[in-house]
Protein backbone atom coordinates (compact mmCIF):
# COMPACT_ATOMS: atom_id res chain seq x y z
CA UNK A 1 0.00 0.00 0.00
CA UNK A 2 1.60 3.28 -0.73
CA UNK A 3 1.99 6.62 1.20
CA UNK A 4 -0.40 9.97 0.61
CA UNK A 5 -0.12 12.90 2.07
CA UNK A 6 -1.56 13.17 4.82
CA UNK A 7 0.18 9.68 5.58
CA UNK A 8 3.70 11.00 5.11
CA UNK A 9 3.24 14.28 7.48
CA UNK A 10 2.00 11.66 10.45
CA UNK A 11 5.13 9.56 9.40
CA UNK A 12 7.37 12.70 9.64
CA UNK A 13 5.89 13.66 12.83
CA UNK A 14 6.45 10.74 14.80
CA UNK A 15 10.13 11.01 13.10
CA UNK A 16 10.64 14.25 14.32
CA UNK A 17 9.38 13.28 18.19
CA UNK A 18 11.67 10.48 17.61
CA UNK A 19 14.31 12.21 17.10
CA UNK A 20 13.78 15.61 19.53
CA UNK A 21 13.73 12.40 22.27
CA UNK A 22 16.69 10.94 21.39
CA UNK A 23 18.57 14.49 21.28
CA UNK A 24 16.77 15.60 24.74
CA UNK A 25 17.91 12.11 26.32
CA UNK A 26 21.31 12.56 25.29
CA UNK A 27 21.49 16.02 26.29
CA UNK A 28 20.15 15.62 29.80
CA UNK A 29 22.02 11.98 30.25
CA UNK A 30 24.72 14.45 31.84
CA UNK A 31 22.77 15.57 33.95
CA UNK A 32 20.21 13.79 36.19
CA UNK A 33 19.22 10.06 35.71
CA UNK A 34 15.83 10.66 37.28
CA UNK A 35 14.95 13.44 34.61
CA UNK A 36 16.22 10.90 31.96
CA UNK A 37 14.09 8.20 32.80
CA UNK A 38 11.29 10.65 33.13
CA UNK A 39 11.61 11.97 30.04
CA UNK A 40 12.76 8.52 28.39
CA UNK A 41 9.29 6.83 29.08
CA UNK A 42 7.87 9.95 27.98
CA UNK A 43 8.87 9.52 24.49
CA UNK A 44 8.76 5.97 24.40
CA UNK A 45 4.93 6.59 24.95
CA UNK A 46 4.59 9.28 22.63
CA UNK A 47 6.40 6.92 20.08
CA UNK A 48 4.44 4.10 20.48
CA UNK A 49 0.83 5.88 21.03
CA UNK A 50 1.74 7.89 18.04
CA UNK A 51 2.53 4.48 16.11
CA UNK A 52 -0.65 3.45 17.20
CA UNK A 53 -2.51 6.21 16.24
CA UNK A 54 -1.34 6.40 12.78
CA UNK A 55 -2.27 2.57 11.80
CA UNK A 56 -6.00 3.13 13.02
CA UNK A 57 -6.08 6.48 11.61
CA UNK A 58 -4.87 5.08 8.16
CA UNK A 59 -6.74 2.36 8.40
CA UNK A 60 -10.12 4.26 9.10
CA UNK A 61 -9.29 6.49 6.05
CA UNK A 62 -8.59 3.71 4.13
CA UNK A 63 -11.30 1.67 4.92
CA UNK A 64 -14.22 4.84 4.25
CA UNK A 65 -12.51 5.65 1.25
CA UNK A 66 -12.79 2.20 -0.06
CA UNK A 67 -16.45 1.93 0.53
CA UNK A 68 -16.89 5.45 -1.10
CA UNK A 69 -14.51 4.30 -4.32
CA UNK A 70 -16.75 0.91 -4.55
CA UNK A 71 -19.63 2.79 -4.71
CA UNK A 72 -18.76 4.87 -7.02
CA UNK A 73 -17.27 2.40 -9.22
CA UNK A 74 -20.07 0.68 -9.65
CA UNK A 75 -22.58 3.15 -10.56
CA UNK A 76 -20.93 3.86 -13.25
CA UNK A 77 -20.21 0.33 -14.85
CA UNK A 78 -22.78 -0.44 -17.29
CA UNK A 79 -25.92 -2.50 -15.99
CA UNK A 80 -24.27 -5.96 -17.43
CA UNK A 81 -21.38 -5.61 -15.59
CA UNK A 82 -22.85 -4.66 -12.19
CA UNK A 83 -21.69 -7.53 -10.64
CA UNK A 84 -18.15 -7.47 -11.55
CA UNK A 85 -16.29 -7.29 -8.23
CA UNK A 86 -14.22 -3.87 -7.76
CA UNK A 87 -10.50 -5.11 -6.57
CA UNK A 88 -9.91 -2.83 -3.39
CA UNK A 89 -6.35 -4.07 -2.49
CA UNK A 90 -4.71 -1.88 -4.92
CA UNK A 91 -4.05 1.90 -4.22
CA UNK A 92 -7.59 3.20 -3.91
CA UNK A 93 -6.58 6.56 -3.39
CA UNK A 94 -4.73 6.94 -6.61
CA UNK A 95 -8.03 5.16 -8.62
CA UNK A 96 -10.49 8.16 -6.84
CA UNK A 97 -8.13 10.72 -7.82
CA UNK A 98 -7.95 9.05 -11.51
CA UNK A 99 -12.00 8.63 -11.50
CA UNK A 100 -12.45 12.47 -9.76
CA UNK A 101 -10.25 13.57 -13.16
CA UNK A 102 -12.37 11.66 -15.60
CA UNK A 103 -15.59 12.82 -14.22
CA UNK A 104 -14.62 16.11 -14.02
CA UNK A 105 -13.14 16.20 -17.44
CA UNK A 106 -16.15 14.14 -18.77
CA UNK A 107 -19.11 16.55 -17.33
CA UNK A 108 -17.36 19.17 -18.43
CA UNK A 109 -17.50 17.67 -22.30
CA UNK A 110 -21.56 17.05 -21.55
CA UNK A 111 -21.72 20.88 -20.35
CA UNK A 112 -20.33 21.87 -23.48
CA UNK A 113 -22.34 19.44 -25.46
CA UNK A 114 -25.09 20.88 -23.82
CA UNK A 115 -24.53 24.49 -24.88
CA UNK A 116 -23.63 23.46 -28.32
CA UNK A 117 -27.21 22.03 -28.50
CA UNK A 118 -28.98 24.55 -26.87
CA UNK A 119 -27.61 26.90 -29.58
CA UNK A 120 -28.62 24.47 -32.25
CA UNK A 121 -31.81 24.31 -30.71
CA UNK A 122 -31.92 28.32 -31.01
CA UNK A 123 -30.72 28.27 -34.68
CA UNK A 124 -32.94 25.39 -36.17
CA UNK A 125 -36.46 27.39 -34.18
CA UNK A 126 -35.27 30.40 -35.91
CA UNK A 127 -34.98 29.03 -39.11
CA UNK A 128 -37.83 27.35 -39.08
CA UNK A 129 -39.81 30.03 -37.95
CA UNK A 130 -38.49 32.09 -40.53
CA UNK A 131 -39.50 29.59 -43.34
CA UNK A 132 -42.64 29.35 -42.03
CA UNK A 133 -43.19 32.98 -41.91
CA UNK A 134 -43.33 34.08 -45.55
CA UNK A 135 -45.59 31.85 -46.72
CA UNK A 136 -48.11 32.08 -44.05
CA UNK A 137 -48.00 35.68 -44.46
CA UNK A 138 -48.94 35.22 -48.22
CA UNK A 139 -51.56 33.41 -47.55
CA UNK A 140 -52.98 35.80 -44.89
CA UNK A 141 -53.08 38.50 -47.50
CA UNK A 142 -54.26 36.10 -50.39
CA UNK A 143 -57.23 35.29 -48.13
CA UNK A 144 -58.00 38.22 -46.58
CA UNK A 145 -57.85 39.57 -50.55
CA UNK A 146 -60.23 36.82 -51.51
CA UNK A 147 -62.52 37.92 -48.59
CA UNK A 148 -62.91 41.90 -49.38
CA UNK A 149 -64.26 41.24 -52.77
CA UNK A 150 -61.84 40.23 -54.84
CA UNK A 151 -63.15 36.44 -54.35
CA UNK A 152 -65.92 37.43 -56.82
CA UNK A 153 -63.82 39.29 -59.30
CA UNK A 154 -63.24 36.44 -62.08
CA UNK A 155 -59.85 38.11 -63.11
CA UNK A 156 -58.24 38.24 -59.91
CA UNK A 157 -59.91 35.08 -57.90
CA UNK A 158 -58.07 32.35 -59.56
CA UNK A 159 -54.82 34.11 -59.58
CA UNK A 160 -55.06 34.69 -55.88
CA UNK A 161 -55.90 30.90 -55.08
CA UNK A 162 -53.41 29.95 -57.60
CA UNK A 163 -50.53 31.98 -55.66
CA UNK A 164 -52.27 30.88 -52.16
CA UNK A 165 -51.63 27.02 -53.12
CA UNK A 166 -48.09 27.37 -54.09
CA UNK A 167 -47.47 29.20 -50.78
CA UNK A 168 -49.59 26.10 -49.17
CA UNK A 169 -47.64 23.45 -50.90
CA UNK A 170 -44.44 25.36 -49.70
CA UNK A 171 -45.35 24.81 -46.34
CA UNK A 172 -46.42 21.28 -46.96
CA UNK A 173 -42.86 20.47 -48.00
CA UNK A 174 -41.02 22.27 -45.60
CA UNK A 175 -43.19 20.53 -42.80
CA UNK A 176 -42.52 17.12 -44.87
CA UNK A 177 -39.32 16.66 -45.30
CA UNK A 178 -39.06 18.12 -41.12
CA UNK A 179 -40.44 15.22 -40.77
CA UNK A 180 -37.92 13.22 -42.92
CA UNK A 181 -35.22 14.99 -41.30
CA UNK A 182 -36.67 13.70 -37.74
CA UNK A 183 -36.58 9.87 -39.44
CA UNK A 184 -33.52 9.52 -40.60
CA UNK A 185 -31.68 11.24 -37.55
CA UNK A 186 -33.42 8.80 -35.03
CA UNK A 187 -33.45 5.82 -37.23
CA UNK A 188 -37.26 5.36 -37.71
CA UNK A 189 -36.50 4.96 -41.37
CA UNK A 190 -35.01 1.88 -42.26
CA UNK A 191 -33.13 1.00 -45.55
CA UNK A 192 -34.87 -1.17 -47.98
CA UNK A 193 -31.88 -2.64 -49.90
CA UNK A 194 -32.79 -4.50 -53.55
CA UNK A 195 -30.95 -4.74 -56.49
CA UNK A 196 -32.01 -2.18 -59.37
CA UNK A 197 -30.27 -0.39 -62.50
CA UNK A 198 -29.46 2.94 -61.39
CA UNK A 199 -29.16 3.76 -65.15
CA UNK A 200 -32.66 2.95 -65.51
CA UNK A 201 -33.47 5.10 -62.18
CA UNK A 202 -31.89 7.93 -63.37
CA UNK A 203 -33.64 8.22 -66.58
CA UNK A 204 -37.04 8.05 -64.44
CA UNK A 205 -36.12 11.47 -62.64
CA UNK A 206 -35.04 12.90 -65.83
CA UNK A 207 -38.46 12.52 -67.21
CA UNK A 208 -39.98 13.82 -63.77
CA UNK A 209 -37.56 16.89 -64.54
CA UNK A 210 -38.01 17.24 -67.88
CA UNK A 211 -40.39 19.65 -67.66
CA UNK A 212 -38.15 22.22 -65.25
CA UNK A 213 -35.23 21.76 -67.41
CA UNK A 214 -36.89 22.90 -70.47
CA UNK A 215 -38.13 25.95 -68.81
CA UNK A 216 -34.47 26.77 -69.05
CA UNK A 217 -33.34 25.03 -71.92
CA UNK A 218 -31.23 22.74 -69.93
CA UNK A 219 -30.28 19.81 -71.20
CA UNK A 220 -30.41 16.21 -69.18
CA UNK A 221 -27.52 14.24 -69.90
CA UNK A 222 -25.55 10.91 -68.93
CA UNK A 223 -21.75 10.53 -69.53
CA UNK A 224 -20.96 9.62 -72.73
CA UNK A 225 -19.48 5.99 -71.35
CA UNK A 226 -23.43 5.39 -70.24
CA UNK A 227 -25.25 7.05 -72.74
CA UNK A 228 -25.82 3.42 -74.52
CA UNK A 229 -28.38 2.68 -71.51
CA UNK A 230 -26.41 -0.53 -70.71
CA UNK A 231 -27.37 -1.41 -67.04
CA UNK A 232 -25.13 -0.99 -63.83
CA UNK A 233 -26.49 -2.90 -60.97
CA UNK A 234 -26.25 -1.31 -57.40
CA UNK A 235 -27.33 -2.39 -53.90
CA UNK A 236 -29.50 0.28 -52.20
CA UNK A 237 -32.72 1.55 -51.36
CA UNK A 238 -34.45 2.61 -54.25
CA UNK A 239 -36.87 4.83 -53.45
CA UNK A 240 -34.59 6.95 -51.40
CA UNK A 241 -31.96 7.21 -53.98
CA UNK A 242 -34.43 8.40 -56.57
CA UNK A 243 -35.24 11.33 -53.47
CA UNK A 244 -31.72 11.56 -53.49
CA UNK A 245 -30.63 11.78 -57.20
CA UNK A 246 -33.84 13.89 -57.51
CA UNK A 247 -32.63 16.72 -54.97
CA UNK A 248 -29.16 16.90 -56.54
CA UNK A 249 -30.79 17.41 -59.96
CA UNK A 250 -33.15 19.56 -59.16
CA UNK A 251 -30.56 21.80 -57.44
CA UNK A 252 -28.46 21.46 -60.93
CA UNK A 253 -31.01 22.75 -63.02
CA UNK A 254 -32.35 25.56 -60.42
CA UNK A 255 -28.55 27.14 -60.72
CA UNK A 256 -27.77 25.88 -63.51
CA UNK A 257 -27.23 28.65 -66.71
CA UNK A 258 -30.38 29.34 -69.24
CA UNK A 259 -28.95 26.76 -72.48
CA UNK A 260 -26.69 25.01 -70.19
CA UNK A 261 -26.65 21.28 -68.79
CA UNK A 262 -26.64 18.67 -66.25
CA UNK A 263 -25.03 15.62 -66.51
CA UNK A 264 -24.86 12.42 -64.95
CA UNK A 265 -21.86 10.40 -64.83
CA UNK A 266 -20.71 6.62 -63.38
CA UNK A 267 -17.75 5.23 -62.54
CA UNK A 268 -16.67 2.01 -61.47
CA UNK A 269 -14.20 1.73 -57.93
CA UNK A 270 -13.79 -2.46 -57.19
CA UNK A 271 -16.92 -2.67 -54.89
CA UNK A 272 -18.68 0.85 -55.61
CA UNK A 273 -19.94 2.81 -57.99
CA UNK A 274 -19.12 6.39 -57.88
CA UNK A 275 -22.14 8.77 -59.27
CA UNK A 276 -21.71 12.60 -59.95
CA UNK A 277 -24.54 15.25 -60.91
CA UNK A 278 -22.44 17.90 -62.38
CA UNK A 279 -23.74 21.55 -64.14
CA UNK A 280 -21.94 24.31 -65.52
CA UNK A 281 -23.87 26.57 -63.67
CA UNK A 282 -23.13 30.16 -61.24
CA UNK A 283 -21.11 27.45 -59.28
CA UNK A 284 -20.44 28.00 -55.14
CA UNK A 285 -17.46 29.89 -52.95
CA UNK A 286 -15.26 27.73 -51.09
CA UNK A 287 -16.11 29.72 -48.07
CA UNK A 288 -19.52 27.89 -48.39
CA UNK A 289 -18.86 24.80 -49.16
CA UNK A 290 -18.22 22.91 -45.76
CA UNK A 291 -21.80 24.09 -44.84
CA UNK A 292 -23.64 23.15 -47.46
CA UNK A 293 -25.45 19.82 -45.90
CA UNK A 294 -26.16 21.55 -42.54
CA UNK A 295 -29.96 22.47 -42.26
CA UNK A 296 -31.62 25.50 -43.92
CA UNK A 297 -27.98 26.41 -44.95
CA UNK A 298 -28.10 29.09 -48.24
CA UNK A 299 -25.50 30.50 -50.35
CA UNK A 300 -27.91 32.80 -52.02
CA UNK A 301 -30.84 33.10 -49.66
CA UNK A 302 -32.88 35.34 -51.65
CA UNK A 303 -32.50 33.51 -54.89
CA UNK A 304 -33.40 29.92 -52.80
CA UNK A 305 -36.38 30.91 -51.37
CA UNK A 306 -37.93 32.46 -54.69
CA UNK A 307 -36.88 28.96 -56.27
CA UNK A 308 -39.02 27.44 -53.76
CA UNK A 309 -36.69 25.12 -51.91
CA UNK A 310 -37.15 23.68 -47.92
CA UNK A 311 -33.48 24.24 -47.25
CA UNK A 312 -33.31 20.75 -46.54
CA UNK A 313 -32.92 19.55 -49.54
CA UNK A 314 -29.06 18.66 -49.35
CA UNK A 315 -29.38 17.73 -45.68
CA UNK A 316 -31.68 15.04 -46.35
CA UNK A 317 -29.48 13.50 -49.20
CA UNK A 318 -26.48 13.85 -46.99
CA UNK A 319 -28.64 11.58 -44.35
CA UNK A 320 -29.75 9.27 -46.86
CA UNK A 321 -26.32 8.56 -48.19
CA UNK A 322 -24.58 7.99 -44.57
CA UNK A 323 -27.20 5.82 -43.99
CA UNK A 324 -26.29 3.36 -46.89
CA UNK A 325 -22.78 3.51 -45.29
CA UNK A 326 -21.17 5.46 -47.75
CA UNK A 327 -19.85 9.44 -48.15
CA UNK A 328 -21.24 12.96 -50.36
CA UNK A 329 -18.83 15.53 -51.80
CA UNK A 330 -18.72 18.59 -53.53
CA UNK A 331 -16.37 20.24 -55.80
CA UNK A 332 -17.25 23.89 -56.65
CA UNK A 333 -16.15 26.78 -58.36
CA UNK A 334 -17.79 30.02 -59.16
CA UNK A 335 -18.83 30.58 -62.71
CA UNK A 336 -17.87 27.34 -63.53
CA UNK A 337 -20.61 25.19 -62.03
CA UNK A 338 -20.62 22.54 -59.22
CA UNK A 339 -20.62 18.64 -59.32
CA UNK A 340 -21.85 16.54 -56.29
CA UNK A 341 -20.85 13.05 -56.48
CA UNK A 342 -21.70 10.03 -53.78
CA UNK A 343 -20.65 6.19 -53.86
CA UNK A 344 -23.09 3.39 -53.91
CA UNK A 345 -22.63 -0.54 -52.90
CA UNK A 346 -22.19 -2.18 -56.84
CA UNK A 347 -24.18 -5.49 -57.03
CA UNK A 348 -22.33 -8.62 -58.33
CA UNK A 349 -23.72 -11.68 -58.76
Amino acid sequence: MKFHKPINLLILGSLIVAVSGTALFLLLSQYHSSIITTISVFVLIAIISFIVFKQILEKFIYEKIKVIYKTIHTLKLPKKEKNKRVNLNEDVLEKVSWDVSMWAQKHQQEIEDLRKMEAYRREFLGNVSHELKTPLFNLQGFVLTLLEGAIDDPEVNRAYLEKAAKNLERMINLVRDLEIIAQLESGEIKMNYSRFDIISLTREVFEMLELKAKQKNIQLIFNEKHDDGLPIWVMADRERIRQVLHNLIENAINYGNENGRTKVSFYEMNDLILVEVSDNGIGIEEKHIPRLFERFYRVDKSRSRNLGGSGLGLAIVKHIIESHGQAIHVRSAPGVGSTFSFTLQRYSN
